[in-house]
Order: structure tokens, then C-alpha cells, then sequence
């Protein structure tokens, strides 16, 4: 089985955490690249696309961070201090952000590790049902389109609309929405 390869962005300037953070995310399963800045974070999540992003609570900079980036397809998560972690939590959990508490400790980081990963491949599917849903969604609208043009104009039933593009179809080669498509261009 080939493993796959995860993109990580660490906003963090903690001497102890950063050390513990580059120990457990190694190449090549992980290719982590750190900053201390917000600034220069959300410059680097413009020019890249990044699988996780780790920001270190410090004062609200890294909340709005996290805020401004969770309708990334990233899974962010930001380290809190134990006691700011329900608060904080609780204010960026409807944004789908996970958080963890510091400070760290080898075993839940690992485990919270884990879970980012098992949330990222669950967001991974659901961004890819959603891709799909959409493009049938729009075929269904253009292919709908195409058959009230037929009753309206060539005076077909729509189940005589709908027979007619399945048989172009067929007949030609083509994909449905393909005749569809031709059928609007001919009579809008």
C-alpha cells in the first residue's frame, strides 16, 4: 500500500511545542512547513493548499485565523491553553475547527493527530459527493431545460421530449446532456 503524503501548515513561535510537533510529523508521510506569523500564515494558505493547519492559540489572532481558514478544505486545529479550552472551543467548533489542549502531551497529540487525519479523508468524500451531486444536479436542470423546449416548441409530451433525447443519444453516440445542450442552443 503507498502512503499518502500530508501537506501541514504550523503557525507557532513556542520553542517546547514546535520541537514535539516536527517529531511527530515526519517526511515523508508529512511535509510540515512553520511559521510564527498569522499574517505570513494566511499568505502561505493563499499561494497553497494545505491538508492541515496547526495554529497556536495566542490571544485572538490565532481564533480569527482559524475562523478565516475553516472554509478551506484544510482540517485546522488550534492549540489552546487548558484553561481557555472550553471557551475557545466552544466559540470555533460550529466552524468544524478542532482543538486541543496544552499543554501537549505526546500521546493525545498523536491521538488528535488521528482524528484530524480520519477528518480529513471524511471532508475528502463528502467534497467529492458534493462535486458530483452538484454535476447531476445541473444535467437534470439542462436536460429539463431541453424538454420543456420540445413540448414548447415541437408540441411534444414531455415523455415524447424525454424518449426523443434518450434515442438522439443513443442513435449518435452521445451523452444525454450533450443532446440536451444542442436542443437549447437550437431553439433559445
Amino acid at each position: 500500500m503507498i502512503q499518502e503524503s500530508y501537506s501541514v501548515l504550523l503557525v507557532c513561535d513556542d520553542s517546547k511545542i514546535v520541537p514535539l510537533i516536527k517529531a511527530f510529523l515526519v517526511a515523508p508521510i508529512f511535509n510540515l512547513s512553520v511559521t510564527e506569523d498569522f499574517y505570513e500564515a494566511s499568505r502561505l494558505t493563499e499561494m497553497r493548499k494545505y491538508d492541515f493547519i496547526i495554529a497556536d492559540s495566542k490571544g485572538s489572532s490565532a481564533v480569527d485565523f482559524a475562523v478565516n481558514i475553516s472554509d478551506s478544505d484544510a482540517t485546522v486545529l488550534i492549540l489552546v491553553n487548558a484553561e481557555n479550552f472550553e471557551e475557545i472551543s466552544y466559540r470555533v467548533e460550529r466552524f468544524g475547527i478542532l482543538t486541543v489542549s496544552k499543554p501537549l502531551e505526546a500521546t493525545n497529540f498523536y491521538n488528535m493527530i488521528k482524528v484530524a487525519i480520519a477528518v480529513h479523508y471524511k471532508i475528502q468524500t463528502l467534497s467529492t459527493q458534493t462535486i458530483k451531486l452538484k454535476t447531476k444536479m445541473e444535467e437534470i436542470r439542462i436536460v429539463n431545460r431541453a424538454k420543456l423546449l420540445l413540448v414548447e416548441k415541437r408540441g411534444m409530451t414531455e415523455a415524447e421530449a424525454h424518449r426523443y433525447l434518450e434515442k438522439e443519444a443513443m442513435d449518435n453516440g452521445l451523452k444525454r446532456i450533450a443532446v440536451a445542450e444542442m436542443v437549447i442552443h437550437d431553439w433559445e
